[in-house]
């Protein structure tokens, strides 16, 4: 279009106005942790300083008897209850389904990662309940810890979680049909270049820390959850038919302005969970408000992947091959999404 035709009112190439800029530059967004339901408690979480470890007591006497407790969980409340499922399956090379872990809204038996919910303290204020969360009594165990991803897959390595084969997920291959080919292309290579990559762990951390307000209405059967979510229908679905057992129609999940997510909030994650259950249990609305620490060592990380990259190119440089072989770390447990990161959405794209 000619520079002097004037600007564009309409249609492609226009620049419209931004629909929600106005309430939130007059401060009337409505963020979750905004949402406070009339005589809601807060739930404060205990969690693992301990990367690996087993649970041998959780004593919650002293705690139960402080003022403004409503209640105290730990994991033996959650038995039978299911678990936080993953919603992406892979099939390895082989054509093995991919090991997937229990993985339990609290802890039972073991703590598998500095941040495991081990128990919840359900209060009148927030103030309570964290003071209350600190006069639970507990022994644990101290594990050995695995930390490097390499030592993690060798024979004999301290297993995540016993009830597995070993600490390895999957061993995925893309295209392995033409593995022959790619072989033979770097046999004959004139030059090989080889590059060691380190794609090292991050936190997304927006702006606005992860919020979940349950509620119960028991005339109706019906639960609502309100989370700081890119996707509420996953959750629904996920928590609903797999952790709960809440029919869709009987379940509610809003997502009201969210303050960022980056990818890390489109996951059900097991607060999520807990507050559903908790407001049904109790009969009563449930609120917790991550901490900025608690994001640090709760929400789901990103990358840490070690890749090795080699490409074959011939005498006058052209490329003739390319392969990978990257380690993923995906934590103690599987997010929603975790398998198809290191998969679909890495192996597919190297080539560019």
């Amino acid at each position: 279009m000619p520079k002097d035709s004037g600007p564009i009112e309409s249609g492609i190439g226009a620049s419209p106005k931004r629909r929600e800029d106005v309430r939130f530059l007059t401060g009337n967004g409505n963020y979750t942790d905004d949402i406070n339901l009339r005589g809601q408690a807060y739930v404060h979480f205990l969690r693992s300083d301990m990367a690996h470890g087993r649970i041998n007591s959780v004593d919650t006497t002293a705690a139960s008897a402080m003022p403004g407790v409503v209640r105290v969980f730990t994991g033996a409340d959650f038995e039978g209850v299911g678990g936080i499922p993953c919603g992406w399956q892979i099939t390895d090379k082989h054509g093995e389904v991919m090991q997937e872990p229990a993985h339990p809204v609290l802890a039972q038996g073991k703590v598998r990662y500095v941040g495991d919910a081990i128990a919840a303290v359900v209060a009148d204020t927030p103030e309570q309940a964290r003071d209350a969360a600190e006069a639970i009594e507990l022994e644990i165990e101290e594990l050995p810890a695995v930390i490097d991803m390499k030592e993690a897959v060798k024979e004999g390595a301290t297993k995540v979680h016993d009830d597995l084969t070993s600490n390895l997920c999957y061993d995925w291959g893309f295209v392995e049909e033409n593995k022959p080919a790619v072989e033979e292309a770097f046999a004959n290579a004139a030059h090989v270049t080889t590059l060691e990559l380190v794609n090292n762990r991050l936190i997304a951390n927006p702006m606005e820390p992860r919020v979940a307000v349950g509620d119960f209405n028991r005339s109706t059967g019906d639960s609502t959850l309100y989370t700081t979510s890119q996707n509420p229908h996953v959750i629904r679905l996920l928590m609903g038919a797999f952790v709960l057992g809440i029919p869709e129609h009987k379940l509610r999940v809003i997502a009201p302005d969210v303050g960022g997510g980056f990818g890390t909030k489109i996951f059900h994650y097991a607060e999520e969970a807990f507050c559903t259950f908790a407001a049904k249990a109790l009969n009563r609305a449930v609120k917790w408000t991550s901490s900025r620490s608690e994001a640090f060592i709760t929400d789901a990380h990103g990358r840490d992947h070690v890749s090795t990259i080699q490409l074959a190119l011939d005498a006058d440089n052209n490329f003739t091959a390319l392969r990978t072989d990257t380690y993923a770390n995906m934590g103690a447990y599987l997010s929603t999404f975790a398998p198809s990161v290191p998969t679909w959405l890495h192996g597919t794209l190297m080539a560019g």
